[in-house]
């Protein structure tokens, strides 16, 4: 199996979303890379409001190939899951986790992108409440819990919810 890890997004990222799974990541042995559908740097944002730092872009999603990694990380922040849901790329990159039975883990708003990529309907999961309706619009079971896993979807609902959803994507990995 790829020892690299998949963290696709875009400006507006929550940074603690990223940096936190990126640091479990890492320290699981992986490699983490930052993919989005442009070059240069992507800017997070704290609490969807402030300012956060800007970390640099390892590969476009037109250079990306899905059985390069073990696993799809894909962090929330409302501007950034709300845009990356809307890319081409990003959605055909989804969809082979997807199709593959790879895992993929969302927090927050992440899971808008899994609902544009079809891969929700049946399935248990959870996100920030904001998004809650769009989920069972899709047809997912949405709980309110900190971690819900159900086949290879690892899901969480905040930054608050860090500590198990870091600790689930490390058991994923193994």
């Amino acid at each position: 199996m790829a020892k690299k890890v998949a963290f696709v997004l875009k400006r507006g990222v929550e940074q603690p979303e990223l940096t936190e799974p990126w640091a479990a990541v890492k320290e699981a042995g992986y490699e983490p890379v930052l993919i989005s559908d442009a070059p240069g740097e992507v800017t997070a944002l704290i609490h969807d409001w402030e300012r956060g730092e800007s970390f640099p872009v390892d590969l476009e999603l037109k250079d990306a190939n899905p059985d390069d990694y073990a696993l799809l990380v894909l962090p929330g922040g409302t501007l950034n899951s709300d845009k990356i849901r809307t890319v081409p790329e990003a959605l055909a990159f989804v969809k082979a986790f997807v199709d593959a039975g790879k895992p993929i883990a969302s927090i927050c708003h992440g899971p808008w992108i899994l609902i544009e990529a079809g891969a929700v309907k049946g399935k248990k999961i959870t996100s920030t409440a904001r998004i809650s309706t769009d989920l069972k619009n899709a047809g997912a079971q949405w709980i309110d819990e900190e971690v819900v896993i159900d086949g290879n979807l690892i899901s969480s609902r905040s930054p608050r919810d860090l500590p198990a959803f870091n600790k689930a994507i490390v058991e994923v990995l193994g």
